[in-house]
Parts: C-alpha cells; sequence; structure tokens
C-alpha cells in the first residue's frame, strides 16, 4: 500500500467523488434512500405490536382481538421483506451501475497513457485497479454506505421508543454501550490497516500471476520452474496472512458484541422484573424491550461488518482515483487533421530521454521526402526505435523538432496522426480472436474482401485459406496457433489494408525464414511505392535499395546516404556490411 493511500472510512472527499458517478441515476438513488428511512421507521413497530398484545390481549384473554393484531404483525412483516427485497436489489443495481461507467473512465484512461507508463507499472497492477478494486467500489452502495446510513436509523428509531416508553429500563439496558463504541472505534482502527495490507497482497499476487504466465516458456527453457513456485508460495503466503489478521479481529470484535448483548439482557431481566412486580411497568413493556436487545445489537455487529465494506471501498476508490488523477497522457492540443499527408518528414535537432540527464538520442538531424525509404541501421541500443516511437508520438521528446509536411508534430490531432502511420514490430502481438479481427482490429471500414486481397498480394492467403475457418480462424492468445512467420505476415497484411501514409517497419523481417522473407520483402516493394517508408533493420540486405540509409550509434547519427555513398566511405556502415556477407 502506498504511503499516500489513508484509507479513511469517511474520507468525505473521497466519497463524493463516488457519489458523483450517482447523478445519471440519482432517481434511483434517492427513491432507495427513501426506502431505507421507511425501513427504519417500521422496524420498532413490530415490538411495539406485540407489547400492547401482551398487555391487552394475553393478560386479559381477547381471541379476535389477538387475531387481528397477528395479521397485522404478519401483513407487517410482509411489507417490510417486499421493502428490504426493494431497497437491496436497487443498491445492488446502482452499485453495478456505478462501477460499469468508473471502470470506462479507468479503461479509457489507461487507453490514452504514454507507453513510458506501461514501462514503469506491473500490468498485474493495472488488471488489480479495472477488475479487483472497482468490483469492491461496487460493495459501497450494494453493502456499505446505504446499509450503515439504514442502520444507524433504526438504532435511533429504536432507542426514541424505548425513552418514550421507559425512559429508567432504557438507560439500564443500555450501560453495557460505552465499552461497545470503544471496543468498535479500536477494531475499526485496525482493520483498516489490515485491509490495507489485503489490497497490497491482492495487487502483488495479481502482478506476480500475470508476469510469470506471459513468461512461462523463459520460466521453463531455464528450469526455473521450483524457484518461482516458492516465489509464488511466499506472496501467497503474505496474502493468507493479510487475510487471517482481518479473520482475527473479526474472531474478536463479534463475542465482545454477543457478551455485551448478554450483559444488557441480563440486566434488563434483573431491573425489569422487579418493575413488574411492583407494577411499575407492565410484562408488554418487558418482552418488547427484549426484542428491542436484539434490534439493537445486531445492527451494531453488523454495522461492524458495514464498516469494514465501506473500509475496503476507501481503499479500492483511493487506488482507482489515482489512476485516473496521473498525468500519464501524451498532450492532445493538435487540431490539424493528418488526412492528406504527403509524407514529407524532417528531424530536426532533436534530443530525447527516458529518464532525465540519460540522453537516448542527440541532436538527430536527417529529411525524408514523401515517397522515400528511409533505414536506419547500428547496433542494439542505438536509438533506432526510439526514433519511430517519437514520429508516431509514444513518447515526447524534450529538445528539437519533428515536422510532417513543414508543420510541428504537435499540432496534428493525435488519434489523425497515428491512423496515418501504420507500424509492423518486430515483436508482433495478436489478440485472442480471428484472423479476420486481427487485421481489421475491428474496423468495419475495412471489409473482408480487403483483407483477402491484400492477403493474397502479400503472399499470405494460401497459408491462411488451410487453416480450419480460414479468415475466421482464432489464433488464441498473442497469435500461439501461428508461427512467428505467420504472425510477421499478419501484422504486415494488418499494415497493408489500413493504408497508411507512412510505414514503419521495424525488424519486420527479422524472426522469418527465407522464403517468408521473400513474400515479404516482395510486399514491401509494394507497399513502400508512393509513400514515405522507415526501415529499421540488422540484415542489411533488406535496406539496400533505401533511398537514405542512416547509421546510427550510441544515440547519434554517424553516417547517411545511399548504399552506395556509404560503402564508398569506409567508415562504419562499410564494416557492418562486411560482418554480414563476408
Amino acid at each position: 500500500m502506498s504511503k499516500g493511500v489513508s484509507g479513511n472510512v469517511f474520507d468525505y472527499k473521497l466519497l463524493k467523488r463516488v457519489l458523483n458517478y450517482i447523478l445519471p441515476y440519482k432517481g434511483k438513488f434517492y427513491f432507495t434512500g427513501l426506502l431505507v428511512i421507511v425501513l427504519a421507521v417500521i422496524a420498532p413497530i413490530r415490538p411495539l405490536l406485540i407489547q400492547y398484545a401482551v398487555d391487552n390481549f394475553i393478560l386479559v384473554p381477547n381471541s379476535v382481538m389477538l387475531y387481528n393484531i397477528t395479521i397485522a404483525l404478519i401483513g407487517l412483516l410482509i411489507l417490510e421483506s417486499g421493502l428490504q427485497f426493494i431497497q437491496t436489489y436497487l443498491a445492488n443495481w446502482l452499485g453495478l451501475s456505478v462501477v460499469k461507467d468508473l471502470r470506462v473512465d479507468v479503461y479509457k484512461k489507461i487507453n490514452n497513457f504514454k507507453l513510458q507508463y506501461f514501462d514503469q507499472t506491473p500490468i498485474g497492477t493495472l488488471v488489480t485497479r479495472v477488475v479487483s478494486d472497482l468490483e469492491t467500489i461496487s460493495d459501497i452502495f450494494s453493502q456499505g454506505i446505504l446499509i450503515i446510513i439504514g442502520d444507524i436509523l433504526k438504532l435511533v428509531a429504536v432507542v426514541v421508543f424505548m425513552l418514550l416508553q421507559d425512559w429508567q429500563l432504557t438507560l439500564i439496558m443500555l450501560i453495557p454501550m460505552p465499552i461497545l463504541f470503544v471496543a468498535t472505534n479500536r477494531f475499526k482502527n485496525y482493520i483498516k490497516l489490515a485491509f490495507q495490507d489485503v489490497r497490497t497482497a491482492i495487487s502483488n499476487l495479481n502482478t506476480f500471476v500475470s508476469e510469470h504466465l506471459t513468461g512461462m516458456g523463459v520460466v521453463q527453457v531455464f528450469n526455473r520452474e521450483e524457484r518461482e513456485l516458492e516465489s509464488f508460495r511466499k506472496i501467497n503466503e503474505e496474502h493468507k496472512l493479510a487475510n487471517i489478521r482481518t479473520v482475527w479481529a473479526n474472531s474478536i470484535f463479534f463475542p465482545i458484541v454477543e457478551v455485551l448483548s448478554a450483559i444488557s439482557l441480563a440486566l434488563l431481566v434483573w431491573w425489569g422484573a422487579g418493575d413488574v412486580v411492583s407494577g411499575r411497568t407492565s410484562l408488554g413493556v418487558l418482552t418488547a424491550f427484549i426484542m428491542y436487545i436484539n434490534m439493537l445489537y445486531r445492527p451494531i455487529r453488523q454495522l461492524a461488518d458495514k464498516f469494514n465494506t465501506l473500509q475496503m471501498g476507501m481503499v479500492a476508490s483511493e487506488r482507482v482515483f489515482k489512476v485516473l488523477d496521473t498525468d500519464a497522457s501524451i498532450a492532445n492540443e493538435g487540431k490539424l487533421d493528418a488526412q492528406h499527408l504527403q509524407g514529407e518528414i524532417e528531424f530536426k535537432d532533436l534530443w530525447f530521454s527516458y529518464t532525465p540527464d540519460n540522453w537516448i538520442l542527440k541532436g538527430i538531424d536527417f529529411q525524408g521526402s514523401p515517397g522515400q525509404t528511409i533505414a536506419f541501421v547500428g547496433a542494439t541500443g542505438a536509438g533506432k526505435t526510439s526514433v519511430i516511437n517519437l514520429l508516431g508520438r509514444f513518447y515526447e521528446f524534450q529538445k528539437g523538432e519533428i515536422l510532417i509536411d513543414g508543420k510541428d508534430i504537435r499540432s496534428y490531432e493525435l488519434n489523425s496522426l497515428r491512423s496515418s502511420i501504420g507500424v509492423v514490430l518486430q515483436d508482433v502481438f495478436l489478440f485472442s480472436d480471428t484472423i479476420l479481427n486481427n487485421i481489421s482490429l475491428r474496423n468495419p471500414k475495412i471489409s473482408e474482401e480487403q483483407i483477402i486481397a491484400a492477403s493474397k498480394t502479400v503472399g499470405a492467403h494460401e497459408f491462411i485459406s488451410k487453416l480450419p475457418g480460414a479468415y475466421h480462424f482464432n489464433v488464441q492468445e498473442r497469435g500461439g496457433m501461428l508461427s512467428s512467420g505467420q504472425r510477421q505476415l499478419i501484422a504486415f497484411i494488418r499494415a497493408y489494408v489500413y493504408n497508411p501514409k507512412i510505414l514503419i517497419l521495424d525488424e519486420a523481417t527479422s524472426s522469418v525464414d527465407s522464403e517468408t522473407e521473400r513474400l515479404i520483402q516482395n510486399a514491401i516493394d509494394i507497399l513502400t511505392k508512393g509513400r514515405t517508408s522507415i526501415i529499421i533493420a540488422h540484415r542489411l540486405a533488406t535496406i539496400q535499395k533505401a533511398d537514405n540509409i542512416i547509421v546510427m550509434d550510441q544515440g547519434e547519427i554517424v553516417e547517411q546516404g545511399s548504399h552506395t555513398e556509404l560503402l564508398n566511405k569506409n567508415g562504419v556502415y562499410q564494416n557492418l556490411f562486411e560482418l554480414q556477407f563476408k
């Protein structure tokens, strides 16, 4: 749990922010609140009717009136049960509706985070925020605040009814209450810390499981199953211990409530019996007070449970709103539409770093005209991928300029800009969906016929047609049912059908066999025609036709020119070429 999370039960500012999501459903919320008030007022009426029946129709037998009052009690019970059903249903409905809206806001916010945020934040933590924490917030409405208000109103109503009937007997019966209030306060403070530990343990568990299931191949290849299992046991044990601390608190608190309830009952019988004998009070009042004791202590016992629920909801709310308040999005203040880009690219004295004073790119200068192919080569870590990440505005650069068609890249509307740039990455990510949907990404403007035509152009139609269901074949999680070469072809078709003005290929042929590389190289020649293309490659054979080859080393451009020009310079490029083709 971060130190910034207070976990206060009555953090009014936080609670108000959660309640803002009720505004679209305020009619149902107010009606549910009205039902809570009505139920609180109705609850003490049943003991009152029983008191009246005992004093007037049992001690002084009157079977007709006893029958009538029994019917009235049954009717009141049915009414109370019906109202309780409606109130419970509406409270849960409100909780689920709020969570639905809040989850959309959180997911929308995460969707717009820059990639640097995901570099620094475990995926399991975000999964916890979007799923587990939001489910806990739902309980604020279904089991938390409305139920707490209802129970408090019921307590007030019961005490008022008791005082009106016999204030002396009421005060005697309430003698254990100060002890109960002290115990409840101690319980609340302890359970707050325990629930913070529980939420942290859940987040750690989700993070570990998510990360290790994704990297299970590495775990098994390096025979680390036992070591990782031991790490999992440790995290799982922390999760168990955190929950046991909450169980320990409950196992102490609830027996204390039961003991104090029994003490109140004993005091009532001891004092009340004397009052009945002396004639100061009636047997009916004593009977009603016995029922009132149960009506007092049961809500107090439940209140502790509801405070637990509200506490967990507040902890979860603060975590979720921390995500919503995170300023990690790329500024989208541009107004220009990138739909009609020509594709002219220019980097002017560009400097970029992921962390302060650790420059990844230093004074990058180059220009690409519409329709040209620009290739980047260099050692791993030279900064090639950083260049294309900046072109798509996935990261923000610190100094210099990036111009597209002579205009600052930040002056373009972000979504419009990205829709004009097609990217094929070395590590292809496919969703657990059909080939068709992985290519179109469910864009209704891209038809199945267009996808089939593009597949034939790339040369992938043959292998796709042989799959069960062809284009409707489900590739499973991360495209696990396809080979790396097949996944690369799918990614290439995806870029092709979106018809981008600027094409980026990041090691697009590095993970494929010679036959697949031949297919892709042929498609590259077709696709790059008439559009600006940027190719990053280690295999120099794939970029010899490029109009401009830029050689990078440690974040700087050390050479640039055509393939022939660079070979004649006897520099870095020539050394790379001889190493690969010797």
